[in-house]
């Protein structure tokens, strides 16, 4: 097996046309090492670095080669800029590049690209399910009217501590769990960066704890963004950059509020008239207790929740599956450039 670099591709940084013939590199974070193969013929920015194969490299082989997890690695550890940090075309260039002949070249290239189409399949299906529950709900709720306010349904409204009641610097590594911004993420419950208090800082914080059941609404940072807290959370509380909402559950579900807050139009139209369009800015407490809701027969909303439930569960199987078809996927690639393919 012969070497190469890629700077025996042409290696365009200042020349923005592409064609058809063309990989595209991403060069910034957070797109660095990002890899597209056009079918057609254009212009990209600078953050894009265009590469045009050689006579003895074939595309898709070069696609794959770059965009193997330990060539985005590698590029990682390349970049420079603190603000935004970008891999010098130049470092890029003299990436060695392992040659077999091009028809071992274009074997490999076919057996990867038939492994990708099948990851492709299954985001295909993720992306299916990330919109199914909003169309569950709008097909059993988009014409109910409001009946009641948040304020008027629920048992409990409060943020979480403010100011000198809870520092940063009394975390601890285990302990009572505090719910933040990055737990709500993506209008789903995650766990993300652990923090912690001592049961003795808990004892004056109490009236913040978070429960089975409540919906947690982000009013600072990322805003707008809503979970249903999960049966098996420990106990928790939460920060001032969450609202936490519990329910009379006897009115009105969880997954039902949740849904009503991110779907609902009426509801919507409250949030965007209250904050007047900035992306959520300004969403408080006050806003969110008078937010209309509907308030349709409680077994109306529990079929919803359950049908939500299921497609959850769903997708967290697809989820695991595509898991672990990306890391089969990393190690085929390996195999691939080391000749065990």
């Amino acid at each position: 097996m012969g070497a190469s670099t890629v700077a025996e591709a042409e290696l365009a940084s200042t020349k923005f046309r592409f064609s058809a013939e063309h990989v595209l590199f991403g060069k910034l974070r957070p797109n660095l090492g990002k890899i597209s193969r056009p079918d057609f013929d254009g212009v990209c920015s600078t953050d894009i670095l265009p590469i045009r194969p050689g006579r003895d490299l074939d595309r898709g082989y070069l696609a794959h080669y770059l965009s193997q997890p330990s060539m985005v690695a590698f590029a990682a550890s390349r970049t420079s800029g603190a603000n935004l940090p970008r891999l010098s075309p130049a470092v890029l260039a003299q990436t060695p590049i392992p040659l077999p002949p091009l028809p071992e070249q274009r074997r490999i290239a076919a057996i990867l690209d038939h492994a990708d189409a099948l990851r492709a399949k299954r985001r295909e299906v993720l992306a299916h399910f990330d919109g199914l529950t909003q169309s569950i709900f709008h097909d059993m709720f988009s014409h109910a009217s409001s009946a009641a306010a948040v304020e008027d349904v629920a048992t409990q409204i409060r943020t979480g501590p403010f100011g000198s009641q809870l520092l940063h610097s009394e975390f601890v590594d285990e302990g009572i769990a505090v719910l933040g911004l990055d737990n709500v993420v993506g209008n789903e419950f995650r766990w993300a960066e652990r923090r912690f208090i001592t049961p003795a800082k808990y004892e004056p914080l109490k009236r913040y704890t978070v429960r089975p059941g409540d919906v947690l609404i982000s009013i600072m940072g990322t805003t707008g963004r809503c979970v249903v807290v999960p049966e098996d959370i420990p106990t928790a509380i939460n920060t001032k950059h969450i609202c936490a909402v519990s329910v009379d559950g006897a009115r009105l579900d969880p997954a039902f509020l949740r849904a009503a807050f991110l779907w609902h139009p009426e509801a919507r139209e409250h949030l965007r008239s209250q904050t007047k369009g900035s992306i959520m800015a300004g969403l408080n407490m006050g806003i969110i207790k008078a937010m209309p809701v509907p308030v349709p027969p409680i077994d109306r909303q529990r079929e919803f929740a359950e049908r939500a439930r299921r497609v959850a569960v769903a997708r967290t199987s697809a989820t695991t599956a595509l898991a672990a078809e990306d890391e089969l996927f990393a190690s085929l690639q390996a195999r691939a450039f080391d000749g065990r393919l």
